[in-house]
């Protein structure tokens, strides 16, 4: 063999080496932090961490207790293989006894934070509420209130470094009948935008130490949102759900540990500030990593149907005027279906939210209670209804299915007696459609089904058309 082909194999070995040296470095720092395993701290904290086997690192101060420990001669370890059922330590088993920890992306040094979207991209208030018109119908003024607050939580994290004026931000607090669309409406706005956006519920909310899960979840569940990246948790949109599941309590001997206290603990988080949060879990313990989060620029949308709200606002009403020639009648307010619009911060300061936490919601805005032809627009309208849904089934089976306009105002009327929203329409339509999807597959001559209004008040039966034949009236 020549001596330059004796070079070239060795330059050739000498890549290979370097290339897995390469992969080898890139597969350790594969841009998140590690945790010691002991103290679950992260090494941006710890310094330098100890590398043992089986992917398990230790940092300086617990290596340093541990030795320690050993050297006094407190322990002696003749005696442990005495012990029944102790037997040989094994590294790997530490591996498979602690749960799988999640791990939070590294903080870039001396990098300025991106905004996750450019300035000159943001989408207008317009065209987000012209995305939220597809899916959910009616609630005007709430879909344009949740449009404005989006387009400014883009605005202030883009220009959050640009000048001293700082942009307060502005969290909302929505108020409807259940069934209105609350959920519903920022569910979709998820699927929307490009933010990390978290829907979490209060109603497991309790004060630290007690059972339940702790403030600070809310922001755990957004960071999981993000990928366990701070820094994009930190621009996010969180959904607080049902909470008016944390008013005061009233007249109760016992402690309040999922009311006035949990107002108390989110005061500080909506308004913004340094959070300790627990990676990947509900709450802080032991075998879980903290990390710190600031939930300065964190958007808060908190939702809550209110029972008995409407009374409130009623009785403050006839109050103004109940003496007197101007009196108002007792009645004159029992049939508003727009009665939560006229709602008051003295209101919800009676049904049990306090004066501090709704002072850190500065917009209130209220949805409107489904009436019946709100209730037959969403069951054909949106591009995913009720119907559409239904249809698409069907057709999967070559079956055209039709309502009549009367079918429609039929199980409007039922939803309406029902008095839980747009949730009663699929309840109403399920019941009904039971019997049409068990005998359809039966025969495959069947080529359309019309649901008449006599089907769904139970005096008749759908219409039914074979394949190339003229429409058949089935009795019910």
């Amino acid at each position: 063999m020549s001596e330059n082909e004796n070079n070239r194999n060795e330059n050739e070995i000498e890549k290979v080496e370097d290339k897995d040296v390469h992969v080898e470095e890139k597969k350790k720092d594969d841009g998140y932090e590690k945790f010691c395993f002991i103290c679950h701290r992260p090494e941006s904290v710890t310094g330098k961490l100890i590398d043992l086997p089986n992917n398990i690192s230790v940092c300086s101060d617990c290596m340093q207790k541990s030795f320690d420990a050993m050297t006094s001669g407190q322990i002696d370890y003749s005696k442990l293989m005495n012990i029944p059922g102790v037997q040989i330590f094994n590294m790997s088993d530490l591996e498979n006894a602690a749960p799988r920890q999640q791990k939070v992306k590294k903080k870039k040094e001396g990098e300025e934070k991106k905004p996750l979207i450019d300035i000159n991209h943001i989408p207008a208030p317009h065209k987000i509420k012209a995305r939220l018109d597809e899916y959910v119908v009616g609630q005007e003024y709430a879909k344009k209130v949740i449009s404005v607050a989006v387009y400014n939580h883009y605005k202030r994290v883009a220009t959050d470094t640009m000048d001293d004026i700082e942009i307060e931000k502005s969290n909302i607090l929505m108020i409807g009948p259940t069934g209105s669309g609350k959920t519903y409406m920022v569910k979709t706005l998820a699927r929307l935008l490009d933010v990390p956006l978290a829907i979490t519920d209060a109603t497991s909310l309790t004060e630290a130490g007690y059972i339940g899960d702790d403030i600070e979840s809310v922001v755990s569940k957004l960071l999981a949102a993000a990928d366990n990246d701070v820094e994009k948790a930190e621009q996010g949109i969180i959904f607080i759900d049902e909470i008016d599941k944390i008013a005061k309590k009233k007249n109760t001997n016992q402690r309040d540990v999922s009311g006035e206290s949990v107002q108390q603990g989110m005061l500080k988080l909506l308004e913004g500030s340094e959070v300790e949060v627990p990676v990947g879990a509900n709450s802080k313990n032991a075998m879980v990593p903290l990390t710190t989060v600031n939930t300065r620029n964190i958007l808060f949308i908190c939702g809550g149907a209110f029972p008995d709200l409407d009374n409130i606002i009623k009785e403050r009403l006839t109050k103004q005027s109940s003496i007197g020639f101007n009196a108002d009648l007792k009645d004159k307010y029992d049939n508003d279906k727009d009665l939560l619009s006229r709602v008051s911060t003295e209101d919800l300061r009676s049904f049990g939210m306090i004066p501090e936490f709704l002072g850190r919601l500065p917009i209130i805005c209220t949805l409107r209670g489904l009436d019946e032809d709100m209730l037959v627009k969403i069951l054909k309208e949106p591009k995913n209804a009720i119907l559409k849904q239904y249809q698409k089934l069907l057709a999967l089976d070559e079956v055209k299915l039709d309502f009549d306009e009367g079918a429609l105002r039929a199980i409007a009327r039922k939803a309406m007696k029902k008095d839980t929203g747009a949730r009663a329409l699929r309840a109403i339509i399920e019941d009904f459609m039971l019997d049409i999807m068990y005998e359809i597959p039966k025969d495959d001559s069947i080529g359309q089904v019309t649901i008449t209004e006599s089907y769904i008040e139970g005096t008749g039966g759908p219409v039914i058309t074979l394949r190339g034949q003229e429409p058949l009236r089935l009795e019910g």
